[in-house]
């Protein structure tokens, strides 16, 4: 069983792998925080994008020989296969590593998977830690990578006088987790430029128009794990679609204390989703609602 300080480092992973988001796809956000014998945290790293090194390579690079006899703290299943960057369960093992707490197994892995690997290997291995938490970041990755289609945010405010503004704050905040930003006039990475060159392209926008899954299924292809739609323009579109879509974000100017849900909007909360947090600013209410599906993962 986890030590606490053992959940508090897969904590600390899981925010590490969070500062993927936006840039590792078609590989998942990873984050790895290394252990010393005393349960001293000698090393950390994440994943930044598909080519380079994986989360753990950098966690042990950072411990050097500290991580000998230690624990590597890592949010998913370390990958059994050399393809363009080394095997990270043998990394572990040359590292000299002695236990492996792992968060989410890895519906990927190729043969046995990395965790009977290491087990077989001698290594201690826990899995299943702190997995709900892990999915916080991991989730729409595993989602999209499970369906072979991205994980579909839409986000949008009422329209009223002010919906512009909020629409632009709305951008502003979620973008940089997103793959792929698609507002009513524009289709752009979500952090431009933040993709490994050859390993993600932007799928044709045209297609859009022919029928959302067939485009879905297209911008899975050339790397896209996760969408971000922002506006009316395109979310009308969406409307017939609402199965696809995987999470809702309305923004609405602050009002007063009795404003509910079915004012914000009045065709949500919609079949088939839950109203999983609401946030405030100083000018916005931001409802966010999430396919009740995900809890099935």
């Amino acid at each position: 069983m986890a030590s606490d300080v053992e959940l508090a480092a897969m904590r600390h992973a899981i925010t590490l792998s969070a500062l993927g988001l936006g840039t590792t796809s078609p590989n998942p956000p990873v984050g790895c925080v290394i252990l010393d014998q005393h349960g001293t945290t000698v090393g950390t790293g994440f994943h930044r994008r598909k080519g380079e090194p994986h989360a753990e390579v950098h966690a042990l690079t950072t411990a050097g020989e500290a991580a000998r006899g230690g624990t590597a703290v890592v949010t998913l299943e370390p990958c059994n296969h050399v393809g363009v960057t080394p095997a990270c369960r043998q990394e572990l093992l040359d590292a000299g590593i002695s236990r492996v707490i792992i968060g989410v197994i890895d519906p990927t892995s190729r043969g046995e998977g990395g965790a009977a690997m290491l087990a077989a290997a001698g290594v201690q291995v826990e899995t299943d830690v702190l997995r709900d938490e892990a999915l916080t970041v991991l989730g729409p990755w595993l989602t999209a990578t499970t369906r072979r289609r991205p994980y579909l945010t839409w986000a949008y405010a009422p329209n009223d006088r002010r919906h512009q503004a909020a629409e632009g704050h709305l951008l502003l905040h979620l973008r940089g987790g997103a793959d792929l930003v698609v507002t009513d006039k524009t289709l752009d990475e979500g952090i431009p430029g933040g993709h490994a060159p050859g390993h993600f392209a932007l799928p044709d926008e045209a297609d859009i128009g022919v029928g959302l899954p067939q485009w879905l299924s297209a911008a899975y292809a050339v790397g896209v794990r996760s969408v971000l739609v922002i506006g009316h323009e395109r979310g009308d579109a969406l409307r017939p679609y609402m199965h696809a879509v995987d999470e809702v974000i309305i923004a609405a100017p602050r009002a007063d204390p009795s404003q509910t849900l079915d004012t914000v909007d009045p065709h949500l909360p919609p079949i088939g989703f839950r109203l999983v947090d609401i946030a405030t600013s100083a000018e916005l209410l931001i409802c966010r609602l999430q396919r009740h599906a995900r809890e099935e993962m």
